[in-house]
């Protein structure tokens, strides 16, 4: 057995992701997440550039192909329903508006957790009460009552990251809002929707529905600009009361859609926001995903930072003898560049939404420019083969092979 005993807070993509490299390369793993069971549903989330390599690495390639929501393409529509412009999935060698590779974000977090779980300890319905570290390990309170020692402890915890506002401070300190709100949830396909993601947008909002692997439900979506949004992320019957609020008079099919509010059962609703910090660790004590650099939605690059960042810190830390300063401070100077590239991305989005679907929004750069930000942000990152350091191997699983 290992003695090097790593702690990951969060069970969604970024810890199990973050959980499959750390033991490949050689530590015990146990990750803890607040919530009872994996949570369904979520919104789509892509494989784009370089992540795509960090999945065929993982060998999980077939099982999230496998998972994939199918998606033909998008179409934007008028509000009568007239197609006004097509994207395709294989546009831009499958990197393009709508990827090659979208799955649901609880498929791919499943996908995960069935690789992981029989080398890894998941504790659900669980989360870090107190932690103290010192020069040796971290010392860590259950919220359960359990008492454990572990050499090192990541926040995998997302956007509202509670281990981050323990260890780094309050979360306004590190959260920027980028003035909108999303929400999605599933809804019964009563609209006739096969392969292709149907999007409406008027007047600083847009309704969407977008397939799913069960033909028989569609995936809803609002998107609507709140600089002022101050609602509770927990509360929410309030979430559904305020989409209604910004949804009133909406046109296309956003009544219907909204008619099914009360009986979803995955309704989700948040700021559209980004984490900047200036480090991404403290001691023992590092952060991963979007508790440490959400790029927002909008940049569609956030399942992609957590691949990527699971990689390279789990490898950076095994070449560093599971140093801490050292291993962070690799994992830092590796991922920097990528993350600040596709926060660009999603502020840059933010800013066309704003300007409206007809205009030409102002980036503030060439077009050459525009194509090198786009070219970092999906593979402006170095892949490491870490040659030397240890590694078990992928191993195949069931799920792999389906």
């Amino acid at each position: 057995m290992s003695d090097i005993r790593v702690l990951v807070a969060g069970a969604s993509i970024a810890g199990p992701a973050l959980a499959h490299w750390l033991r490949r390369r050689g530590a015990e793993v146990t990750v803890v997440e607040r919530a009872p069971e994996l949570r369904p549903g979520g919104q789509a989330v892509d494989a784009r550039g370089v992540t795509k390599e960090v999945i065929r690495r993982m060998g999980l390639d077939a099982s999230v192909r496998a998972a994939r929501t199918e998606t033909a393409g998008a179409h934007t529509v008028d509000a009568d329903g007239k197609i006004l412009e097509t994207y395709r999935a294989d546009d831009d060698g499958g990197d393009g508006y709508i990827s090659e590779i979208e799955i649901l974000r609880g498929d791919l977090s499943r996908v995960l957790h069935d690789d992981t779980r029989d080398g890894v300890e998941y504790i659900f319905g669980d989360r870090i009460a107190e932690l103290t570290q010192d020069a040796d390990g971290v010392d860590v309170t259950f919220a359960g009552g359990d008492r454990r020692r572990f050499e090192l402890v990541i926040g995998a915890d997302g956007l509202h990251s509670a281990l981050r506002a323990m260890v780094f401070g309050p979360q306004e300190r590190f959260i920027r809002h980028l003035g909108h709100a999303l929400a999605f949830y599933t809804v019964p396909n009563e609209f006739g929707l096969e392969r292709w993601m149907l999007d409406y947008q008027a007047s600083g909002r847009s309704a969407g529905l977008r397939p799913v692997p069960d033909p028989t439900r569609a995936m809803a979506m609002f998107f609507f600009t709140a600089a002022d949004l101050d609602v509770d992320y927990r509360d929410v019957e309030a979430q559904k009361r305020l989409l209604r609020e910004r949804m009133s008079g909406m046109g296309w099919l956003a009544p219907r859609i909204l008619a099914h509010l009360d009986d979803t059962p995955d309704f989700y609703l948040d700021q559209v926001a980004q984490v900047v910090m200036d480090r991404w660790s403290d001691g023992r004590v590092g952060l991963i995903g979007d508790a440490a650099f959400s790029s927002s939605p909008l940049s569609g690059q956030g399942t992609g930072l957590a691949l990527v960042g699971a990689y390279v810190l789990a490898g950076e830390l095994a070449a560093a003898g599971w140093d801490p300063a050292a291993g962070f401070a690799a994992y830092e100077a590796r991922m920097r560049s990528f993350v600040e590239a596709n926060q660009e991305m999603g502020r840059l989005h933010a800013r066309s939404l704003e300007a409206g679907p007809d205009a030409e929004p102002d980036t503030g750069l060439d077009e050459a420019a525009f194509h090198a930000l786009i070219e970092r942000a999906l593979n402006g990152v170095e892949l490491s083969d870490y040659a030397g350091v240890p590694d078990s191997g992928a191993r195949v699983t069931s799920s792999a092979q389906a």
